[in-house]
């Protein structure tokens, strides 16, 4: 299914700082592959290991002068307890929507439905206004490690999740969902269901990015417990109330 085939590969920085997009009045900076040493599967897995993430064609991880406050984040999918009072409403509530895997490639069904997400959810933000051309180079891909996970209300497309499938874990790379079913934590759902599908595939790990402890829109991420973080010499736990 993949290729062993190691290649050197080659890492650069950016010239400048950027705004951060999580910290107010921080300037951020990041540590990429050259896009002319793309890494092989087991390259991926292992970068994913120290901290990289993919988004597009970007390999990438935060390299910030002044902050290294951008921690990896993974749970540990074989541990969570899926049968929790918040976690079993979720999955009841949504027993009716079934879920599967397949190819990430270009759908006119899938961008309308990223499409809506944006311009409902984010139209403040760096993806606005959504474009074929945007949403085919951020989230479609030819590699064979990258899936969609469509989650469905009948024949109905109503979630979505981005996920690489790496040789310890599942990586969760982005969702967008109909703004419609937001009472039904979708996002949560989607996270849920990798949790799942790494049991079934004996795969530890569930990557969720990047936990950044004073950015209020990555404090869901300490409710997937048990949850790691990389320090940037090891995984260590980070407690729920963290």
């Amino acid at each position: 299914m993949h290729s062993n085939n190691a290649q050197q590969i080659k890492l650069l920085t950016l010239s400048e700082d950027h705004a951060c997009s999580y910290l107010a009045n921080q300037k951020a900076n990041s540590v990429f592959l050259d896009h002319e040493t793309p890494p092989s599967w087991h390259q991926y897995s292992q970068l994913t290991r120290i901290g990289f993430r993919r988004s597009g064609n970007h390999f990438y991880r935060p390299h910030c002068k002044q902050c290294d406050a951008c921690l990896s984040c993974r749970v540990c999918a074989q541990e969570i307890n899926l049968a929790s009072k918040r976690f079993k409403r979720i999955l009841n509530r949504n027993k009716n929507l079934s879920y599967t895997l397949c190819s990430s490639q270009y759908t006119q069904e899938h961008y309308e439905l990223y499409e809506k997400y944006i311009n409902q959810r984010h139209s403040d933000g760096d993806m606005y206004p959504p474009s074929p051309e945007q949403y085919r180079g951020f989230l479609t891909s030819a590699e064979k490690y990258s899936y969609f996970l469509e989650i469905r209300l009948e024949d109905q497309l109503v979630a979505c999740c981005v996920t690489d499938a790496l040789d310890d874990g599942l990586s969760a790379i982005y969702t967008y969902f109909d703004p419609d079913f937001e009472k039904s934590s979708p996002g949560t759902l989607a996270v849920l269901l990798l949790c799942k599908i790494a049991r079934e595939m004996n795969l530890p790990y569930v990557y969720l990015g990047y936990w950044v402890k004073n950015s209020q829109k990555m404090h869901y991420k300490v409710q997937f417990q048990p949850l790691e973080i990389f320090n940037g010499d090891n995984w260590q736990s980070l407690p729920a109330q963290a």
